[in-house]
């Protein structure tokens, strides 16, 4: 009885988490008096939007932002990607982890540190570097800050297609007279064309949602985004719930639109080898390209790691931001100040930690069952389980905020988490809850079907088949996608900005307000704390994932 209500439950959650929140923006973009109780002057603020003067504005910034990511992602991300994937290169893996600390970095803190490193006086021009000022707070600064985030989906999307089809067909082709270049044009490329397209759509959507660069750059540089509009339209007074809610209607169907694409590529044109067997990997060795390949690895990573990560360290050790880059300089009061007895600092940090451990709990669970369900398949709305859990992907965390305010902040309800902590946590399970259901799925797919009913045959009930075999097994990676979501959640910005109640401060609105109000140094200090934190995090998940890689090899 007890799993026969797994999918019930599971579906409710689902429909509270992501489905009602939706809904709630979508009636109150149609019906503007919804939030008092009516529904008077339905569709009435479609034409009043569509005669806005700053909706082009907003429409023509988040397009031409999101095209632009995606060819500066694709020309960085395609090159060095093939390189990693058809190439024997040195400290490969190492490679992979520096790649990927851009992608889990906050967008809104690499954004301000970049800014203190290239604006003017900044620590660039004081070590003798050209004053990028212009270039920084301009749209193809602002293109250049995301790609440097973004680059990695499309790196690492490459990269895997072209080490699972390996180099055999290639090496093929090149024995029947093909020339490097014609093999990698029209054997190697072609094998990777629907991985790398997925990685560019990624890119495309993972720019439009952004929020935390447009807000930290867009300013300065006259640049606005739909994220951007929405907040403030949420944020300045008087409130338009109904302007905010078309615009946010606007954004998801331009992100659902982009993910349709992508599984219509990465679904439907699918190039596979004749024999249907994995393909041995055979990296070609690089030669006397080891030198020329292994620099430009090396530049990437400085630019797009080192430079940043100084930048932060930097200026959470620095006493003023006047008095430059000198020993004399450095100092260590920002951080007593963020621990000092009753601060708001370590308020904020124990906030953070508190809702991102309740994050990480709740969507651990609720994706595991959702992914269980989704891979057994046997159960009555199964499809439905998957399309909600996955939804959230395409859905900018500026909507889910959006969502939960128009859902929660009603007269009708008998309880509600508006105006409290619950509200954020609501907002990080939702968000996060695509990572546990991919790791634990692709997990279960690894496994087979064929333990479970083994252990049904010698007597055990579904139930205990699910806790004793199933679970233990793809632990593993349901912990590292835990320790992400722990990561994540705790230093996310535009829901915390959204949604915080007055006098509850968390770790990114925190960071948010010191460089508001010209504390640079001591939210620079405690972003470094966020940053070493996830970094450490990450670096666990990753040696978990390795770990059951290698298990899953051995059996």
């Amino acid at each position: 009885m007890k799993l026969r209500l797994m999918p019930l439950l599971t579906v409710a959650l689902l429909m509270v988490l992501v489905a009602l929140p939706l809904l709630f923006i979508l009636l109150q973009a149609l019906f503007p008096a919804l939030s008092e109780g009516s529904l008077a002057g339905a569709f009435s603020t479609i034409p009043a939007l569509l005669r806005d003067p700053e909706l082009p504005t907003l429409l023509v910034g988040t397009l031409k932002t999101g095209v632009g990511v995606a060819l500066f992602s694709a020309l960085l991300g395609i090159p060095l990607g093939t390189l990693r994937g058809l190439f024997h290169l040195p400290l490969a893996r190492v490679w992979d982890v520096l790649m990927l600390i851009p992608f889990l970095t906050p967008p809104y803190i690499a954004a301000l540190s970049w800014m203190l490193a290239l604006q003017q006086n900044g620590y660039l021009m004081q070590l003798g570097g050209p004053n990028l000022n212009t270039l920084l707070f301009s749209q193809t600064g602002i293109m250049l800050i995301m790609t440097l985030n973004i680059f990695p989906v499309v790196y690492f999307a490459v990269s895997r297609s072209m080490l699972a089809s390996g180099q055999r067909l290639a090496t093929v082709a090149r024995v029947h007279g093909a020339s490097a270049w014609r093999a990698f044009w029209h054997v190697s490329l072609p094998m990777a064309l629907p991985a790398l397209a997925a990685g560019v759509l990624l890119a495309f959507t993972l720019a439009i949602e952004e929020f935390g660069v447009p807000a930290a750059l867009g300013p300065r540089a006259g640049v606005v985004m739909l994220t951007v509009g929405i907040e403030q339209r949420l944020a300045d007074w008087p409130i338009d719930l109904p302007g905010a809610s078309l615009l946010s209607v606007m954004l998801v169907l331009i992100a659902l639109a982009a993910f349709a694409l992508q599984k219509q590529l990465t679904g439907n044109k699918e190039v596979t080898s004749i024999t249907g067997k994995p393909a041995q990997s055979s990296p070609v060795l690089l030669g006397v390209w080891k030198i020329p390949v292994m620099a430009l690895f090396t530049l990437v990573s400085v630019v797009v790691v080192a430079m940043p990560l100084c930048s932060l360290y930097v200026t959470a050790l620095m006493s003023t931001l006047s008095g430059g880059l000198h020993l004399a300089n450095l100092t260590d009061r920002h951080f007593v100040a963020l621990f000092a007895q009753q601060s708001e600092a370590l308020s904020a940090l124990s906030t953070s930690v508190a809702l991102a451990l309740g994050a990480a709990a709740i969507t651990g669970v609720l994706g595991f069952l959702a992914a269980w369900l989704v891979v057994e398949g046997k159960m009555r709305g199964a499809k439905i389980i998957d399309a909600l859990s996955l939804l959230p992907a395409a859905i900018p965390g500026v909507v889910v905020g959006v969502g939960l305010i128009l859902l929660w902040n009603r007269s009708f309800w008998p309880v509600s988490p508006y105006n409290s902590w619950a509200i954020l946590l609501l907002s990080y399970c939702c968000i996060l809850l695509p990572w546990p259901v991919r790791y634990v799925g692709s997990a279960l797919k690894q496994i087979g079907g064929n333990l479970e009913p083994a252990a049904r045959v010698h007597g055990a009930s579904s139930l205990q088949a699910l806790r004793h075999i199933i679970l233990p097994l793809v632990f593993p990676s349901l912990l590292a996608a835990m320790l992400m979501v722990f990561a994540i959640a705790s230093r996310e910005l535009v829901t915390s900005l959204l949604l915080a109640p007055a006098g509850t401060q968390t770790v990114a609105v925190f960071i948010w307000r010191q460089f508001e109000q010209g504390s640079v140094g001591q939210g620079m200090a405690m972003a470094s704390i966020a940053m070493t934190v996830s970094l450490l995090l990450m670096l666990a998940a990753l040696a978990l994932l390795q770990k059951q890689g290698k298990a899953s090899d051995l059996s």
